[in-house]
């Protein structure tokens, strides 16, 4: 028992010491972790680490709902060593920062839709590809019908701001000529068209259903060997089906009306009326999981990706609820995917790769 105690007496000692030496050099390192991040955060370039091939950056999966856990819809994709987002949600292009997206690969912005959970993020991005992407041109955004007057109302909102900066860092780092964003509107009723082909790089935009939104669009990435699909805001969409055929990776946004629905009993039995509606209108334009996954299924897409999810999923506990019964109507891999994940497509392969998501 002798030798208990003192061992226990030991313990004791070396813990309360261990503590004490904590509280003294906890400053220091914390200055010392701090550092060591930094260091590797600027000095790291995922554009030249990542192989050849299409990478998906997952900068926004969230909703319109508030969500802790996800910003507004949002995906970056590099294609080689070049770069395109498609939406830009709210809170997105910090979570694209903490990934070390390098916006100076930038070359331009694809809207989905006009909702503004998909572009609220849009002065963000903006401002970023000016300044971090050292641009001397404005950025190339394009969209369905109205996104000049989209992009036209965030130069103005942030053109005090730009000249600030101008200002005190220098036309070297904020060229005047390089600030904002020019708009091409999209014009395609059905169907699909081509909208981009250089270098290997095709993108592909095509109608979706996300009536009473005219229009709305979904996109088609092809590179190396490789492809994606981003259905946008919809329903089961028949030209999504035909765009999309043979995809590597369809990402689908979904809804699940049952939890939808609980949320709308909540919100009439707390007086909320005007909530109640929202969550009842919104079940006619959006795909619920099983629809996705039929789409899928007919797609032939190698894998489903949902990346805009209604409503917020706060614990990976849902995401089977949320699912339901997509599993029935689709046979392929099925995931949900996490701000800050990035989903890597190697040129000429069959491999899908998912990295643990950056928080």
């Amino acid at each position: 028992m002798i030798w208990f105690r003192r061992l226990s007496i030991a313990a004791i000692v070396l813990a309360v010491a261990g503590f004490i030496g904590f509280q003294i050099f906890k400053v220091s390192i914390a200055e010392r972790i701090f550092e060591r991040a930094i260091t590797q955060n600027m000095s790291g370039n995922r554009f030249a680490e990542l192989p050849d091939g299409l990478h998906v950056y997952m900068c926004g999966t969230g909703s319109p709902m508030a969500d802790l856990e996800r910003a507004g819809p949002c995906m970056a994709v590099q294609a080689g060593d070049r770069a395109f987002v498609f939406d830009a949600g709210s809170g997105s292009m910090r979570t694209l920062g903490r990934m070390g997206f390098d916006f100076g690969h930038l070359e331009g912005v694809y809207l989905t839709h006009l909702h503004s959970d998909h572009l609220d993020g849009l002065g963000e991005l903006l401002l970023q590809a000016w300044v971090a992407g050292s641009r001397s041109e404005p950025l190339p955004v394009s969209g369905p019908a109205g996104v000049e007057e989209v992009v036209a109302g965030f130069a103005m909102a942030y053109r005090i701001d730009g000249g600030y900066r101008t200002a005190h860092h220098g036309p070297g780092v904020a060229n005047p000529e390089g600030f904002g964003g020019v708009a091409t509107a999209l014009d395609l009723e059905q169907g699909s068209a081509v909208i981009f082909d250089e270098d290997g790089i095709t993108i592909t935009v095509f109608s979706v259903d996300h009536a009473p939104i005219r229009p709305a669009y979904g996109y088609r990435v092809d590179y190396a060997g490789r492809s994606i699909a981003i259905s946008g805001d919809t329903l089961y969409s028949s030209d999504l089906v035909a765009a999309s055929q043979d995809v590597d990776v369809l990402f689908h946004e979904g809804i699940q009306v049952t939890m939808t629905r609980v949320m709308g009993e909540a919100a009439t039995a707390a007086n909320r009326p005007n909530i109640a509606k929202i969550l009842a209108d919104i079940e006619d334009y959006h795909a619920t999981p099983e629809d996705a996954a039929r789409a899928a299924s007919d797609a032939n897409a190698g894998q489903l990706v949902f990346y805009h999810m209604i409503p917020p999923l706060p614990s990976s506990l849902l995401y089977p609820v949320f699912l339901g019964d997509a599993a029935e109507a689709y046979s392929g891999p099925i995931r949900i995917a996490e701000d800050g994940m990035l989903i890597s497509l190697p040129a000429d392969s069959e491999s899908v790769d998912f990295s643990d998501a950056v928080r």
